[in-house]
């Protein structure tokens, strides 16, 4: 063999067993931790923000769940932080699942930092005493102007403050609570937004509160050659006949259904349920227990079909899901874009399949007025009638009904 290419082969192979991480100049205990947790290449979101991070810069990053943002602002926070010194790093996120997951993954990233988590819908003064001793505090935004007005937390010693899913508090109508809670934060202090989409209204609020932020973009995680979109239109009578068939037909993998509320959400678990399909829900009008035990469920694979809204599922980073189903097609586009992308991640295949009906024309509409999406249409397959279990008050768009287009009151079974 030519030894110069002996040498190649080498020198490749060397390159591909190094850590990537390594180039970022990282602590040498941090990168025994992103070692264990069996990370060797950045993503892209990663490889963009960390070094302006490490060199304490404020960054605005427009990057989706699931594409690694934790880990890049965590490591500006595990490299700044100092144990035993009051509460340094402050994570704002919108809901309560997000809260625990990114404090359970920066707790991975660092065995010195005492992480400590507040959210609404648990014990108040449990939440107090851990804080007494924290140095990374991991909160929703209603729950911490709780602690400020009580006064039991002090954001004085803040040095690196992280907004998540900036986007996402603006729809869940949070953002006036942040302003609060960053007002009681020093003005020297290092400024991290990451968000799915950067809207004018998070422009603003960055200009507002940001000098000369660094604008990252790790948004195409998602591969458009990957992933197909297929939709059905249908009367709203076989909605749900439709995607029993649907489902009924995917065999390995997870499969997230989304619905545009809550009643929906609970009509179409009970009837997939009815129907052999193992479905189980998530939406914001459960307990913070029962939201747990949900995902617990979930995540062992002990239920493959996962019914949501967009604002309980926000947040929930989710792997290995094969199919997105928009059993409602959302109102606002962009949600239509954070549903996608929970699938065709990380070089596997997916599928998004859109049930139309009547009602959802406006909405199906304007996601092809704002992205350039191709959506093939496919013709509507025999469907078996099929029984449905209706509420007591039947919503007009909650689209039940038989595979003959007309649902019977024979067909039909209330709750009692």
């Amino acid at each position: 063999m030519n030894i110069s290419l002996f040498l190649e082969k080498c020198y490749c192979g060397e390159r591909k067993r190094m850590n990537l991480f390594e180039r970022f100049g990282l602590s040498h205990e941090l990168m025994a931790m992103i070692k264990d947790m069996g990370f060797d290449t950045p993503t892209k979101i990663q490889e963009l923000s960390i070094p302006h991070i490490l060199k304490r810069k404020d960054v605005i990053g427009e990057s989706a769940t699931g594409s690694g943002k934790t880990l890049a602002f965590g490591c500006g926070i595990v490299e700044n932080v100092i144990p035993g010194k009051g509460i340094q790093a402050l994570v704002l996120t919108p809901t309560r699942e997000l809260t625990q997951q990114v404090e359970g993954f920066l707790k991975k990233m660092s065995r010195c930092l005492k992480m400590t988590t507040v959210y609404g819908g648990v014990s108040l003064e449990n939440q107090v005493e851990e804080l007494k001793s924290a140095d990374v505090v991991v909160a929703t935004p209603g729950r911490l102007l709780d602690h400020l007005q009580r006064g039991t937390i002090d954001l004085s010693q803040i040095k690196v403050f992280v907004l998540d899913e900036a986007d996402r508090m603006f729809d869940m109508g949070f953002i006036d609570d942040v302003e609060k809670i960053i007002s009681q934060c020093p003005r020297e202090r290092q400024n991290l937004f990451f968000s799915a989409t950067i809207s004018t209204k998070v422009r603003e609020l960055a200009d507002k509160h940001i000098n000369n932020p660094e604008m990252v973009s790790g948004i195409k995680m998602v591969d458009p050659h990957k992933l197909k979109q297929v939709y059905y239109d249908v009367p709203r009578n076989l909605k749900i006949a439709l995607l029993i068939q649907v489902l009924s037909k995917e065999e390995e993998g997870l499969v997230m259904v989304f619905c545009n509320s809550r009643r929906n959400v609970d009509f179409v678990t009970k009837n997939l349920k009815l129907h052999k399909i193992n479905a189980i829900a998530i939406h914001g009008g459960y307990s913070q227990n029962k939201r747990n035990k949900t995902m617990q469920t979930f995540d062992q694979g002990k239920a493959t079909v996962l019914v949501c809204t967009d604002v309980a599922a926000r947040g929930l980073d989710i792997d290995n899901v094969k199919q997105v189903v928009n059993y409602d097609i959302p109102r606002d586009s962009n949600d239509y874009v954070h549903r996608i992308g929970r699938t065709a991640r990380a070089g596997e295949e997916g599928m998004v399949v859109n049930i139309l009906c009547d009602y959802d024309h406006d909405n199906f509409s304007r996601i092809f007025r704002d992205f350039d999406f191709v959506i093939e249409k496919m013709q509507r397959p025999y469907l078996k009638k099929v029984r449905i279990l209706m509420d007591r008050k039947p919503n007009r768009r909650d689209g039940f009904g038989s595979g003959r287009g007309r649902g019977r009151p024979s067909q039909r079974r209330r709750r009692r």
